[in-house]
């Protein structure tokens, strides 16, 4: 028996079954094979297709994807207004397919803070930014010097003490995303959730959102998760995951290293996505730099796997073995 033979037993070994969920019991956000169909028109729509996805605790992450990704199916779940068709959604240990009506309301209101991109959906145009801030404690039942005393501190840390006493329409663009922030996080959610919260705001507004955010994050140890399509919000966390076709296809991570000039800068690393059942994503520019269709040719090395276009086959140095070993290994290397 090979080397690689023995790496491919010792890795069946350690595989997970498939016939529970594989969540991540300390993650703040859990999700396994999570499935979302639509009915429309007499037709059924897959907007999530067996999507995995975990976020640690206190993690500041940013999920970017075209229109119809199925980035805000992925969003609606999470906030408890839309029930998954099939899977697993775990949020702060909740599971979202299970909660009766009583507890999902309860989840809104104080697990998860939601920040959406129309104003007109998170501030009332007729209160002040503190009235406003101050609306979601007060139907949670905290006592009137409890809410005055959080409004206060909450306005002051998003940097918008001085908009306490202003209308909505007497504020600005910036300032009115950041009250809203606020009013997410009056009833101090473990989770916050960023539907394209900058999407109406110029690039000097936004950097003060995502200040605001990172302020946030760093501050309440809030896990924020930022939804949106514009792929600049990279620049602000040190996590991006794309979804493609319902799936997470790859990640960015972001890590400072110090050069040998003593410099520190920020270091963007892209990955594939490989979800639980075995299947990644390549980046649509490495398909097309290799024009790659309909199949490939895999080859289990010692440290990687390769891949080649059909026509095309692995190098003919040896290096993946003979001919029925790189076929044998290239199939079990699709499953890992």
């Amino acid at each position: 028996m090979s080397a690689i033979d023995d790496l491919i037993k010792e890795r069946n070994a350690r595989a997970p079954s498939r016939d529970r969920p594989a969540l991540d019991d300390e993650a703040m956000i859990s999700c396994d094979r999570l499935v979302r169909i639509f009915s429309v028109s007499g037709l059924e729509v897959q907007a999530l297709q067996g999507l995995d996805l975990t976020i640690a605790a206190g993690e500041m992450t940013a999920l970017v994807g075209a229109s119809g990704s199925g980035k805000s199916t992925l969003l609606g779940i999470l906030a408890g207004l839309d029930v998954p068709t099939g899977g697993h959604a775990v949020v702060a240990g909740r599971d979202l397919a299970t909660l009766r009506p009583a507890e999902r309301l309860a989840y809104r209101r104080s697990t998860v803070g939601f920040l959406w991109q129309q104003t007109s959906r998170n501030l009332f145009a007729h209160l002040t930014a503190a009235q406003n801030v101050a609306l979601p404690m007060r139907l949670a039942g905290v006592r009137r010097g409890e809410r005055r005393r959080r409004t206060r501190d909450l306005l002051e840390m998003l940097g918008v003490a001085e908009c306490h006493d202003q209308l909505v329409p007497q504020m600005s663009g910036g300032e009115q995303q950041r009250v809203a922030l606020g009013v997410a996080l009056a009833n101090r959610p473990r989770v916050l959730l960023a539907d394209e919260p900058t999407g109406e705001l110029d690039t000097e507004t936004a950097q003060q959102v995502f200040s605001a955010l990172r302020t946030a994050n760093g501050e309440l140890r809030v896990t924020v998760l930022i939804v949106t399509h514009d792929v600049t919000v990279s620049e602000h966390v040190h996590r991006t995951m794309a979804i493609r076709d319902g799936r997470i296809s790859t990640e960015v991570l972001r890590r400072a290293e110090t050069g040998e000039d003593g410099r520190e800068e920020l270091v963007a690393q892209e990955y594939s996505v490989l979800d639980r059942a075995g299947r990644l994503q390549l980046p649509g520019d490495y398909i097309d730099a290799l024009r790659l269709r309909d199949r490939v040719l895999l080859a289990l090395e010692p440290d990687h796997i390769g891949v080649w276009p059909d026509r095309a086959g692995p190098p003919a140095a040896g290096a993946t073995g003979d001919t029925g070993t790189t076929g044998d290994t290239g199939g079990e290397g699709e499953r890992a």
